[in-house]
């Protein structure tokens, strides 16, 4: 058993290259081999978002705070809220991330197929970010 204290590991501002705005992450859990799951808390401020990316095993989010939204490539622009969850299969081209007047803070989880957690891909056009809700 591992006991990670609070506090211990620092959050991080997520990468430039993969994402639009200010995304905040707090790492919860990478699980040693062979386990393979990675567990983190993001933080979006309005506006901000993941690029398009897939997930080789898939990807599962649990908001805690705010609202955001998702969307699959070539599908509608979804609003999601506290308690919701969302599944995205593996390989399911898609993005996420806060709505524009509001912060959203999400649990995201998702496990390494030999050691790949996610493939990046281009950012989303703010006319993608910016379609009617569907």
């Amino acid at each position: 058993m591992d006991i990670t204290l609070a506090g211990t590991r620092p959050t991080r501002r997520a990468p430039k290259e993969n994402f639009t705005g200010t995304v905040l992450q707090d790492p919860i859990n990478m699980a040693p081999a062979p386990a393979r799951l990675n567990v983190s808390r993001v933080l979006f401020e309005p506006g901000a978002r993941t690029n398009w990316h897939h997930h080789p095993l898939g990807q599962t989010l649990y908001v805690i705070s705010g609202v955001g939204r998702v969307q699959t490539k070539g599908g509608p622009v979804k609003e999601i809220r506290p308690g919701d969850t969302v599944w995205i299969p593996p390989g399911e081209v898609h993005w996420h991330g806060a709505s524009p007047g509001n912060s959203m803070c999400h649990i995201a989880m998702q496990e390494a197929l030999d050691g790949v957690y996610s493939t990046w891909l281009e950012p989303v056009t703010d006319a993608d970010y910016s379609a009617p809700l569907g």
